[in-house]
């Protein structure tokens, strides 16, 4: 997606939703200056969309090295980046509104998945204070971390469904009555979120069905071919998870601030919602497979 393509995408939504924001927002007892910014707040979400569409791994390097020689001209009332940094925070409730209208529709097919997001070396653990009260320490498949965990749904052609962010320390199950609520069909997960009852949860509250694959131990059970196929397919979250990581940039130990750490995965899941080619299982036709 070009500049001015991201650019008209965003000031479209700002348009629609920043004057509903307005009447929603409470009034403050003092009066307060308005100032009017040289960089509107569509102009400020663009930008920092932009940057995880580039292949810049640092945002100070991208805004100075880049924006400012290379995009004058589309950004005609560029500020300094220390300026620049002061107004992220203040577009971090139009960027979530935004993330979710991005978001794919629920085909019947949907995978769920979790990954970590370190916030910091586990060298390091005992002298971070940025996160000292929010941030935990957890475990994956990989090892532990200190930090939060990214849960992701998404279905067969890649499109975010939706996502929650939890301290490291919180089961992987935890969230998942609650990210399930507009779904349907099935959802296949790894054994993580083997559980008899959130299966018995999400079939009578939602009617959608939970399918994992079975622990060493366990008594086999009949499944479906298509859904023994599905489950196979599941490699498609260490696909997702990496382009999330490695291009969209969602991680890095560089935050100074909570705020600004949320601004970031924010508009890095909104980068890869753009990409117009997205790890695809290329079902065909779903409802056939579904029945």
């Amino acid at each position: 997606m070009s500049v001015l393509e991201l650019f008209c995408a965003v000031d479209d939504f700002c348009q629609q939703f920043l004057p509903l924001l307005a009447t929603q927002m409470v009034a403050h007892d003092r009066r307060q200056r308005q100032r009017t910014r040289s960089l509107s707040i569509s102009e400020i979400m663009t930008l920092l969309i932009l940057f995880h569409q580039s292949h810049y791994r640092d945002f100070k390097a991208f805004y100075t090295q880049y924006v400012c020689i290379h995009l004058r001209a589309e950004f005609p009332g560029l500020v300094s980046y220390t300026r620049f940094v002061e107004f992220m925070p203040s577009v971090l409730m139009p960027l979530c509104v935004y993330l979710r209208q991005c978001m794919g529709s629920c085909t019947g097919i949907s995978f769920l998945d979790s990954t970590d997001v370190t916030v910091c070396h586990n060298k390091r653990i005992s002298q971070h204070k940025v996160f000292a009260r929010v941030a935990t320490r957890g475990k994956t498949s990989t090892g532990w971390f200190f930090g939060f965990k990214l849960h992701l749904l998404f279905n067969e052609r890649g499109e975010l469904l939706n996502v929650a962010l939890t301290p490291g320390n919180v089961d992987d199950r935890k969230p998942v009555p609650q990210m399930v609520k507009r779904l349907f069909g099935k959802i296949f997960a790894d054994r993580g979120y083997l559980s008899k009852k959130l299966f018995a949860e999400l079939l009578e509250t939602f009617g959608i069905q939970l399918i994992t694959k079975l622990k060493k131990n366990m008594p086999n059970r009949l499944m479906p071919l298509t859904d023994k196929l599905l489950l196979r397919k599941r490699a498609i979250a260490e696909t997702i998870i990496d382009q999330l990581k490695n291009i969209s940039q969602i991680e890095h130990s560089r935050h100074r601030s909570p705020v600004n750490f949320l601004v970031n995965l924010v508009c890095g899941l909104i980068a890869y919602c753009h990409q117009p080619k997205k790890p695809s299982l290329h079902l065909g036709n779903v409802p056939a497979l579904m029945a």
